[in-house]
């Protein structure tokens, strides 16, 4: 069996093959920023489904965010092998799974827009490695974690328009010590602030959000996209939730720049699974 998966922080899809049947499942988000070799071990463990086929896996080709130096990207593997043992595993940056499942062998952009952002350039064989990808300190203009930190500050400033702000406190009564005490003194702080994204779906026509995202998305093409000079002669693309459902926004506010948009997908793992099997000469 052959086990390919595509991670994100929050979560993880999973894709497995055999000459008999195609399986699929998901777990928790799996990033060797956040997590230990111990603690991927156990996200496995939890699900006793996967006992039942762990010995029957020969390879895994996994793909996650922070996978991007050698010491992150053997956090991963020990952490996978612990539990297939008698798997092969290589663990590539999802920026590199990405780029398989919207360019192919063709030349182009790749941006991630879900809880986190990055972008890179592929040339149809290989991911340039990049300056972005900074994380939610720093960095993921446009993510969920981008526009969940400006709508809770927004809300706790009383900035946010009055029947917004009294939808979010019914949403989700919380207040300045919860979100301090969440953000500063627990796990996860990352899908923390992007769970308050989904927000904005509830709200799409509204004016205060549509200015929001289109801020969010300007900010993430002046950042990332046009730091590749023939941006406007490549196709980008775009994965992650945060470019599937707000994407009528994020393809208007590319076409005032210019950026000629490609495929967006929700979830790349499909796209991914497909050119892994034909890789390995197991689909035509």
């Amino acid at each position: 069996m052959i086990l390919v998966a595509d991670s994100g922080s929050s979560k993880t899809d999973w894709m497995g093959y055999s000459p008999t049947e195609t399986i699929n499942f998901s777990t928790q988000g799996i990033n060797p920023y956040f997590l230990n070799a111990q603690d991927i071990f156990k996200i496995f463990s939890k699900k006793k489904e996967l006992s039942v086929f762990a010995d029957q896996v020969k390879e895994i080709y996994f793909f996650g965010a922070g996978c991007s130096s050698p010491d992150k990207v053997e956090v991963i593997s020990n952490g996978i092998s612990s539990f297939f043992t008698n798997a092969y595993v290589s663990v590539e940056h999802d920026l590199i799974g990405s780029a398989y499942a919207t360019c192919g062998d063709q030349e182009g952009l790749t941006c991630i827009l879900g809880t986190g952002s990055n972008i890179s350039y592929y040339d149809g064989k290989e991911v340039s490695a990049g300056i972005h990808g900074l994380g939610y300190i720093l960095g993921d203009e446009g993510s969920g974690t981008y526009f969940g930190r400006k709508l809770i500050t927004s809300y706790l400033y009383h900035q946010m328009p009055a029947a917004l702000s009294a939808d979010f406190e019914a949403t989700y009564q919380t207040d300045k010590e919860t979100v301090i005490t969440n953000l500063y003194q627990k796990p996860g702080a990352n899908i923390y602030l992007a769970s308050f994204s989904r927000f904005m779906l509830k709200h799409l026509e509204h004016p205060f959000i549509i200015n929001l995202l289109e801020e969010g998305f300007q900010e993430f093409i002046d950042t990332n996209i046009k730091d590749y000079k023939n941006y406007k002669d490549l196709d980008c693309h775009f994965v992650g939730s945060i470019a599937f459902y707000y994407q009528e926004i994020l393809r208007r506010t590319c076409l005032k720049n210019e950026v000629r948009v490609g495929k967006i997908y929700q979830k790349p793992i499909e796209g991914i699974y497909t050119y892994i099997l034909k890789k390995e000469g197991l689909m035509a």
